[in-house]
Order: C-alpha cells, then sequence, then structure tokens
C-alpha cells in the first residue's frame, strides 16, 4: 500500500512537473493523496474499536481492512453462529477491536467479539445515565435470581423479576425481556438488572388512565390477580377491584377458584368505587338481564319443569332450573305414600328430577316445587279401587306396638289395629302372633283420604263369637271352666276359646270372701251357674253361690219330701218353717 502511495505521488509529481501551471484540481487530488498517504501510517491505540471491510474469508480466519497497511486477523469461530455457520463475506462492513499490535512482522490482531462487549458496555452506560433500558434472554436460574444475556451476562434478582412473587421461576427461563439498570461495575463486570422498575412504571401509566377513565357503570376489562372464598381481586390497568362472589353469577358459586384462574382475561361491569380511597367494586352477572326479571312467564303455576339437584338440607332440595334460578322441593311434596325424613332418601346432588311448579314470587326470589305432583295421588282412586268390605291380601311390613302395616298398592300401607287382630284373644304385642314378610288376609274397614289411612281388620275375615254366645249358654245353665284370672273383684273363667265368664266375688260363696286367691289358683276347674248375657258388652255373668244354694234346696226339698205326717204339734210347726225357708230361697234365686 504503501508502495502504490509512493508510485502514485511520483506519477503526481510528474504531471506537476510537466504542468507546471497545474489547475486547483490538480492540487486538490495531490492534497487527497497526501492524506491518504498519512492516514495509512496512522496507528489505532490497542483497545480502540474501528469499523474495517471483510477482505477474505478462508477456513481459519477472517482479514479485515481496517485502513492500516496491512490487513487484521480475526479467528473464524468469532463469526459463527449458534448453529456453527460462519456469517461473514467479503464486502462486509464490520465493527472489531485492535487487540495488538506486532510491529515486526506488521501484522495487527483484530476481535469482533471484544468489540460487541465494548459496544454492549457502551450502551450500558448510556442506559444508567439516562435512565434507558436494555433488551435481554433470561438464561438459566442462578442463586437468588437469574442469568441474562444482554450482550454480556447480568444477573436479575428474583424480587425484580416482577411485580409480585413467581410461583414457578422456571417460566421465566429462555425469554425475552425489557430491564432497567440498577447498577453495574465494568472492572468486575458487575452488573445488575431490574424488570420490576419498569412494570411499576407501566402500572403507575395504567393506574392514572384508569383512575382518569374508570365511573360507575363503565363495562371494563381485567385480568385476576388474586382468589379467595370471598371473591376475585381483578386487576382494571394499575386498579385493583373487587368481584364479589355475590357478584360473580346470578346462579350458585360455591368457590371462585370453580370459575377463575390466575391471570385469566375476565369483562366486568363497574358497580361502585371510591377514587379517594381507590376501592372499586366490580360484577359480572350484571354483564346479563336478572333471570328472575322473567320467571314468571317462563315457569307460571302447575307448569312441569326438569332441573339438577344442586343442593340438600334437612327439609328439602334445591333444583336449578337455570343459572340463577333455584327452586325448593320440601319433604313433604316428594311422595304421596312415603313419610320422608331426609331429601337424600329421595334425590342425590347432581341428580335430574322432574317437578311441578307450585308456587312462585319472584320479588322474593323463591319458587316451590313439588314431585309427587308428576304423578297422580294414589289415595284419589285408593277408595274405588278397594272399597270397605273388600278382602285384600299383603306382607307384613312393620309390626309396632298398636298394630301391623301391611303393605298394599303403590307405596299405601294399611293398619291392622291390635284390636282387630282377633275377636277373643287377649293380645299383648302383635309379634306374639306374627313376624314381618307374612303374608296375612284382611278386609277394608275404612279409607280417610285426608288423612291418608287405610284400616284393616284380620278379625273381620270370620264371624264375632259373641254375636251367638247366648245361643250357647242359656240363663241359669250350669257350665265348666278353667280359671284364667284372679283379681281382687273376682274370677274370671274360660268357657271357650276367647270367652271368658266373670265370677264376682259376691258370687262365690255365701260365706263373705275378702281375696279370692285364698279359695282359688289359676287353672282350677270349677263349675258355676249363667246368671245374665250381655253380648253387646261382651260381658258373661256366673255364680258359683247360686249353684251351691241350688244344691242346698234340692237337699231341703228332698228331706221335708221325706218326712212322714207329724206326730205332733212340734212336728207340724218345724214342717212348715222348713217349707216356707225353701220358698224364700226359690224366690231369691229366681
Amino acid at each position: 500500500m504503501v508502495e502504490q502511495l509512493e508510485n502514485d505521488t511520483d506519477e503526481s509529481g510528474m504531471a506537476a512537473a510537466e504542468n507546471p501551471g497545474g489547475s486547483p484540481d490538480d492540487e486538490t487530488s495531490m492534497e487527497s493523496l497526501m492524506d491518504l498517504y498519512e492516514e495509512s501510517f496512522k496507528r489505532f491505540e490497542e483497545g480502540e474499536v474501528v469499523t474495517g471491510r471483510i477482505i477474505s474469508v478462508d477456513k481459519d480466519f477472517v482479514l479485515v481492512d481496517i485502513g492500516y497497511k496491512s490487513e487484521g486477523q480475526i479467528p473464524i469461530h468469532e463469526f459463527r453462529d449458534e448453529k456453527g455457520e460462519v456469517k461473514a463475506k467479503p464486502g462486509d462492513s464490520v465493527e472489531v477491536m485492535v487487540e495488538w499490535w506486532d510491529d515486526e512482522e506488521e501484522v495487527v490482531v483484530l476481535s469482533k467479539e471484544k468489540a460487541e462487549k465494548i459496544k454492549v458496555w457502551d450502551e450500558i452506560k448510556k442506559a444508567f445515565d439516562e435512565g434507558g433500558t436494555v433488551e435481554g434472554l433470561i438464561t438459566n436460574r442462578v442463586k437468588g435470581g437469574f442469568s441474562v444475556d444482554i450482550g454480556v451476562q447480568a444477573f436479575l434478582p428474583g424480587s425484580q423479576a416482577d411485580l409480585r412473587p413467581i410461583r414457578n421461576l422456571d417460566e421465566m427461563v429462555g425469554k425475552t425481556f425489557t430491564f432497567k439498570i440498577l447498577k453495574y461495575n465494568r472492572k468486575r463486570s458487575n452488573i445488575v438488572l431490574s424488570r420490576r422498575m419498569i412494570l411499576e412504571e407501566e402500572r403507575e401509566a395504567a393506574r392514572s388512565a384508569t383512575l382518569s377513565s374508570i365511573e360507575e357503570g363503565k363495562v371494563m376489562p381485567g385480568i385476576v390477580k388474586n382468589i379467595t372464598e370471598y371473591g376475585v381481586f381483578v386487576d382494571l390497568g394499575g386498579v385493583d377491584g373487587l368481584l364479589h362472589i355475590t357478584d360473580i353469577s346470578w346462579g350458585r358459586v360455591k368457590h371462585p377458584s370453580e370459575l377463575f384462574s390466575v391471570s385469566d382475561e375476565i369483562t366486568v361491569k363497574v358497580l361502585s368505587l371510591d377514587l379517594e380511597k381507590e376501592r372499586v367494586s366490580l360484577g359480572m352477572k350484571q354483564l346479563t338481564p336478572d333471570p328472575w326479571s322473567t320467571a314468571s312467564k317462563k315457569y307460571p303455576v302447575n307448569s312441569r319443569i326438569t332441573g339438577k339437584v344442586v343442593s340438600l338440607t334437612d327439609y328439602g332440595a334445591f333444583v336449578e332450573l337455570e343459572e340463577g334460578i333455584e327452586g325448593l322441593i320440601h319433604v313433604s311434596e316428594m311422595s304421596w305414600t312415603r313419610k320422608v325424613r331426609h331429601p337424600s332418601k329421595v334425590v342425590s346432588v347432581g341428580e335430574e328430577v322432574d317437578a311441578i311448579v307450585l308456587d312462585i314470587k319472584p320479588e322474593s326470589r323463591r319458587i316451590s316445587l313439588g314431585m309427587k305432583q308428576v304423578v297422580p295421588n294414589p289415595w284419589d282412586v285408593i277408595s274405588e279401587k278397594y272399597p270397605v268390605g273388600t278382602t285384600i291380601e299383603g306382607k307384613i311390613k312393620n309390626i309396632t306396638d298398636f298394630g301391623l302395616f301391611i303393605g298394599i298398592d303403590e307405596g299405601i300401607d294399611g293398619l291392622v289395629h291390635i284390636s282387630d287382630i282377633s275377636w277373643t284373644k287377649r293380645i299383648k304385642h302383635p309379634s306374639e302372633i306374627y313376624k314381618k314378610g307374612d303374608v296375612v288376609q284382611a278386609v277394608v274397614l275404612d279409607i280417610e283420604k285426608d288423612n291418608e289411612r287405610f284400616s284393616l281388620g284380620i278379625k273381620q275375615m270370620q264371624t264375632d263369637p259373641w254375636e251367638t254366645v247366648g245361643q250357647r249358654y242359656d240363663v241359669g245353665k250350669e257350665i265348666t271352666g278353667t280359671v284364667t284370672n284372679i283379681t281382687d273383684f273376682g274370677i274370671f273363667v274360660e268357657l271357650e276359646e276367647g270367652i271368658e265368664g266373670l265370677v264376682h266375688v259376691s258370687e262365690i260363696s255365701k260365706e263373705k270372701i275378702k281375696n279370692p286367691g285364698d279359695k282359688f289358683n289359676v287353672g282350677d276347674m270349677i263349675t258355676a251357674k249363667v246368671m245374665n248375657i250381655n253380648s253387646e258388652e261382651r260381658r258373661i255373668g256366673l255364680s258359683i253361690k247360686r249353684l251351691d244354694m241350688e244344691d242346698d234346696q234340692a237337699i231341703l226339698s228332698d228331706y221335708i219330701n221325706k218326712m212322714g205326717p207329724a206326730t205332733s204339734t212340734f212336728g207340724e210347726i218345724l214342717r212348715e218353717n222348713l217349707q216356707e225357708k225353701l220358698n224364700e230361697d226359690r224366690n231369691s234365686n229366681s
């Protein structure tokens, strides 16, 4: 290059000699050549960044002309990209750093990578001094934060990565963001970044814009910031608002997390706001009409609906007809025949049921529903199906102290009261005779539709033996029976199965008896006289004393009859007195 400049100078000088009165253009050319000659000997300082032009590219080096008398060399690896491809071709401009000079060999060693780093540090200094930003790629997690590539390695503390603590730090790796420079030290290659500062500035700008435009009734977009059991906090743009759980939906919401996740984008309506305290109440359900406003037309009384059971209580089941409208099926409206103690015995949460609208009060947001009304009331037709006097057959479903419950039809149970089991047997408990599951026949005695009572009788299957007792036991007849019970007022004597007579204490003996138990025991066989019969009151009066007195009269009558003619006045008087006594006894017995 020097030789070329010298040749050029010589040729220019000769031209000047040949043309001593040269033109001004010739003088300008001469000056330019001299400047170029001097520039060729200019020496850049080591560490200085200059712009050069690629002369050639081989497998080991890239030759770059920086205007010096010889080209500089740069290792080829500094031009390879992530895929290993060389990004350099002759004629390209490139910024390089002069690393060192070899005066003996007249060689200059250059570096493209170091030039880039110097440029980066210059940008870092400028960004720090002027409050600017830099862009970088988060490459990996390190202790306390992240490592960021901004041309050189920098550190991003975890506390400066976002406005809120980041749950999953790995989500940040591999993403490119813009950062502020908190501090740097070039000698130590130490750089601390902050993304949070940028986000805070953006939030403050958004907050100011939001506060200047927000108003009651305005529909706004927002981002779910936090979720609690009582509602959702929504970022409206630097300003947080509360979407209460009761304002999320016209329907039932158990927990906001069922509908939202953090970072969800939603649309809300401003219900109220306090700019001084920066409190904003939001609503979502207010974006749609209140379903109760048209409920009366959609669900008139006596209309049939299908809904889903959403909740159970002790007194009934709540059924969702549509989002925001629920009706109550009271336990008393679940079955015509069953006594439902708890709705869980009939329905379960999530089950679809059919019901009839019994009543609707939109002003109080209440709908009363009935399940049993979907089918006919069996009590309306039961009396026609089983008129009084009908003999039915059924299985004993339950046994209580007061009787038997027999399954009849369509969930209807008939009751055989303990008093209608037998005409004659004294039954302390029905289980003495029957057990659950036994099949029995009974007669329909009465049906009370209003009280839902179905009365049956088993004893009515046979004739009442007391109706014919007078035909079997004539008054005055002598009978024999077994003592079944002894009381203070007399003894009970069984004449036949289920038929008992009472010997009153006054009819036991001519002698005065205080305690019948002193004279008789249960199981004793006795003979007595039938004194009276009352079929309606189911009573038979017996007497042992009268029977004994008749025996005495017979003996006395026989004695009188056997007495011969009186031989004296005393004998005649005795005979007359005995006859009078006999007549008195007969009159009293009759």
